[in-house]
């Protein structure tokens, strides 16, 4: 396993400046309004069996194109967060106690929406001793329980102020993937990020593999928050030092004024070079467009991704 390194901070990123104003939204980031009849099925599915989903709550741009396909992102844990992140529309307050049946009802869903694969997501629960990790365990158990074919990916929290059992409960429930999010680069965390630390985040990442070798992890940032390309790239060095195997970039857009406004527009070009660097850095898949969020396509990206791994066995 590699050394992480702390981040340079000698390139602080450019300040969250609300007055400014909103850059223009380029043609390659609109998406048509979700109209489909399998979109109308997968809301009433989620709705039936009361379930949360980061699609809504985040307000994806993906949103019609995923549920028209039955794939959805169910967020547990309810949807108030304890974090006041500037770029995130979840909304921040005080969460309910958990509802020990959903773990139950998110297995149910996944069974009627017959998934192939699945993303657990949730807010995060500082107020919880473990964070949540036990209903991530106890969730991940009941999907393999009603759907024992259904893969899953988990996008977890960072479990900052838990004890390492946290962690250690989550990856004992043996997930297909598991995802946390980087989000931003390290200059930008005091603006963009404030309740988590970049370090922690790396660190956690590189524990799953501590924990489980053989564990699929992910990690993702948004762009156009105002870093440059240099340090996005710095970020790629750090997620391979936590030998990170998959990595996510997207175009980050602002859910309402009252949050962290969009710095530019990527081009898809841009994209495009990231992608490329981020190969050839050691990254096993790389999804990196305008679009791309952490689920997007994630079941047929994870499709790719095993089947690369039982090759190079294969080979070996």
């Amino acid at each position: 396993m590699r050394d992480l390194k702390i981040p340079d901070q000698r390139h602080p990123e450019k300040a969250h400046r609300p007055d400014q104003e909103q850059p223009k939204k380029p043609s390659w980031i609109r998406v048509k309004a979700p109209t489909s009849q399998g979109y109308k099925d997968t809301r009433e599915i989620l709705k039936s069996n009361k379930l949360v989903t980061v699609c809504e709550e985040a307000g994806c741009p993906n949103v019609g194109e995923c549920w028209s396909q039955g794939h959805a992102t169910m967020m547990i844990m309810g949807d108030i967060c304890t974090r006041g992140c500037s770029f995130c529309n979840i909304a921040t307050g005080k969460p309910d106690t958990l509802d020990a049946f959903e773990p139950g009802r998110v297995a149910h869903a996944v069974q009627t929406l017959g998934l192939k694969h699945v993303v657990i997501t949730s807010v995060d629960r500082d107020d919880l001793e473990d964070g949540g990790a036990e209903h991530f365990a106890q969730t991940i158990r009941a999907i393999r329980h009603r759907a024992p074919d259904t893969t899953i990916e988990i996008l977890t929290p960072d479990f900052l102020k838990c004890a390492p059992a946290a962690l250690e409960k989550v990856v004992e429930a043996r997930p297909d993937v598991f995802n946390h999010n980087l989000e931003t680069v390290p200059g930008l965390y005091p603006t963009v990020r404030p309740g988590a630390r970049y370090f922690h985040s790396l660190r956690l990442l590189q524990r799953v593999k501590e924990l489980d070798p053989t564990m699929f992890t992910k990690s993702g940032i948004m762009v156009g928050l105002g870093e440059d390309a240099q340090s996005v790239r710095q970020v790629m060095d750090d997620m391979r030092a936590a030998d990170v195997d998959f990595l996510t970039i997207g175009q980050y857009l602002q859910p309402t004024p009252k949050h962290h406004r969009v710095d530019r527009f990527v081009t898809p070009e841009e994209f495009a070079a990231y992608e490329k660097a981020a190969y050839g850095k050691g990254f096993h898949m790389v999804s990196a467009t305008p679009l791309t969020r952490s689920s997007y396509h994630a079941g047929d990206d994870f499709a790719r991704l095993r089947a690369a791994r039982m090759e190079k066995l294969g080979r070996g």
